[in-house]
């Protein structure tokens, strides 16, 4: 994916992203989602990132798709 635009990449990280969510998001399992958003953004230099994605393209957040309790 490093041909692609950031435009483009971010699109297809928030694609993984909440497929990931929606498998895993069951309740009681939002800190290990969110570990695993924080995760993901840790691994690109981090200031740079940040700023890129605070104020273009914002990645989606975790959440719990499915309650266990319901």
């Amino acid at each position: 994916m490093r041909t692609l635009r950031v435009k483009e990449i971010i699109s297809k990280l928030n694609e993984i992203l909440t497929g990931y969510f929606h498998y895993y998001g069951i309740t009681d399992n939002s800190e290990r989602i969110t570990a695993f958003r924080y995760n993901v953004m840790k691994s690109y230099n981090w200031v740079k990132f940040l700023n890129m994605i605070d104020n273009s393209y914002p990645l989606v957040r975790a959440r719990i798709y499915v309650s266990v309790y319901d």
